[in-house]
């Protein structure tokens, strides 16, 4: 098969990411600071793949410099993580600042800049403190988004100099969808109402952040930007049937509309408020509120993408005394000879990547926008290592090369796509799965002290960062 070359515009992002709980570990952390994901972590360690969580994770508070000589190494244009919002605050309620752990974000900021690497910020990347859960139900609360933006407003203040591009949460949608909606997280309640107002409410924290960020603008740095970082699922009905058409339609709704819609539009699309109001799910809210949302829409979002969705109509009949779920509507459905990564279960679509550009483009104003999660976890890498202990892991370098070959297919054809962040730089901790699945450009090396070592791929992302252009096999869609 014939190779293909594709030239990276120059000032395309190529990035990593990673966020504060999964890297930071719990060196110089006070008791009152817990996380959500540390209160989960301390209740319920059993269901951690191996015992591994964010108590240590890959120790990056007291080895940043070390990873960070590494981006300079592979030459990421960027780098995005998370500020810890449960470290960060010593009193949440007055955002009184942990000048410690903020101190140790400036050090963080100064040594990506002087390796030439640029940060990115977000907000919120699962890190809600548990103390805003225990007293006021976390996202539940509209004292918890006034917090938050309080929160944010200090945040702004102590980097909003040397930080240029920010983001609220990186993807809202997923902790309640997990603990609320399906039940798989601790505390494993299922509550669909609940799960919407979260949902609603962290909308509306972003829009407060977003006023807050372009009053304060003048202070910032030149162009500086604030977005949000979604994980809408390309969502791809079995067939052209109607039936199964409007399943693709109802998830959409209800898993990336209920974000893109009023982040972007500034609203919610009248259909999914018609469909809560029918199920009584609906969010409460005021027309105050839904103004808040109108006024402030992000500059540029952020999108997570790993896999697509296929629906198809539902065959079974749902169970009345079964509390409402969307999956009243559709159901899963396996494409026949589609490529997998079995270790975490997920279809490989590279496609995914162009579709997104195009629905971004006619149906969001062509928002500018960057892929900023994208990346193959894999089991037992180790495998994999050559003579020299070096993972060979070519199936990353295939993974990313036809995901970014999407990506240009969708600049080519008009998309805003601005950059591409892989998930993740080195290996971390994930949700129960822990060190489980492996994303990282860099090896983590748990039995020996959590040392560091390049993989195949670091040097192949070195490469197309310095020469921006990389080959891939040539493809036709079927």
């Amino acid at each position: 098969m014939a190779r293909q070359t594709w030239k990276i515009p120059d000032d395309f992002i190529l990035g990593a990411a990673a966020s504060a709980w999964q890297t930071e570990g719990w060196d110089g952390k006070r008791p009152t600071q817990d996380s959500y994901l540390d209160m989960w972590y301390k209740n319920d360690p059993d269901v951690w793949h191996d015992g591994y969580g964010p108590a240590v994770a890959t120790d990056f508070y007291n080895r940043y410099k070390e990873d960070i000589q590494y981006m300079k190494d592979i030459g990421l244009t960027h780098y995005r993580t998370s500020i810890n919002w449960s470290r960060f605050l010593l009193d949440y309620e007055t955002a009184e600042v942990d000048e410690v752990y903020a101190g140790y974000i400036d050090d963080v900021i100064d040594e990506l800049k002087r390796c030439g690497v640029e940060p990115m910020l977000c907000l919120e990347h699962y890190e809600i403190p548990t103390v805003l859960l225990e007293q006021y139900g976390g996202w539940g609360s509209k004292h918890v988004v006034g917090l938050f933006a309080a929160y944010a407003e200090k945040a702004f203040e102590r980097y909003g100099d040397r930080v240029k591009y920010w983001f609220t949460f990186n993807e809202p949608i997923v902790p309640q969808t997990r603990i609320y909606l399906d039940a798989l997280r601790y505390p494993y309640e299922q509550n669909t109402k609940k799960w919407m107002q979260w949902n609603y409410h962290k909308a509306l924290a972003t829009a407060k952040a977003v006023a807050i960020f372009r009053k304060r603008k003048p202070s910032f740095r030149e162009g500086a930007k604030i977005g949000v970082i979604l994980n809408p699922e390309v969502a791809y009905a079995r067939s052209s049937a109607p039936h199964d058409q409007k399943a693709a339609q109802v998830y959409d709704l209800f898993f990336n509309r209920v974000f893109l819609d009023p982040s972007i539009k500034g609203v919610y699309p009248d259909e999914l408020m018609e469909l809560m109001a029918k199920h009584d799910i609906l969010f409460d809210h005021d027309e105050e509120e839904l103004s808040v949302i109108k006024r402030n829409t992000v500059d540029f979002v952020g999108v997570n993408l790993y896999y697509p969705k296929r629906v198809q109509a539902p065959s079974r009949q749902w169970n009345e005394s079964t509390p409402f779920h969307p999956a009243y509507y559709y159901e899963p459905f396996e494409l026949p000879g589609r490529k997998m990564n079995p270790f975490r279960g997920w279809e490989i679509c590279p496609r995914i990547v162009y579709d997104m550009a195009m629905r971004l483009k006619y149906e969001y104003g062509n928002i500018e926008w960057l892929i900023a999660e994208n990346g193959m976890g894999v089991e037992h890498e180790e495998r994999f290592k050559n003579e020299e202990g070096v993972i060979q892991d070519d199936y990353r370098i295939d993974f990313i090369s036809a995901h970014l070959r999407e990506a240009m297919k969708g600049i080519a054809d008009g998309a805003n796509c601005k950059g591409y962040m892989l998930w993740a730089f080195t290996d971390n901790v994930s949700p129960m799965n822990a060190f489980k699945n492996r994303y990282g450009l860099v090896e983590i090396r748990l039995e020996n002290n959590r040392s560091r070592a390049l993989k195949k791929s670091a040097c192949f992302y070195r490469d197309i960062i310095k020469n921006r252009r990389f080959e891939t096999e040539e493809f036709r869609y079927k």
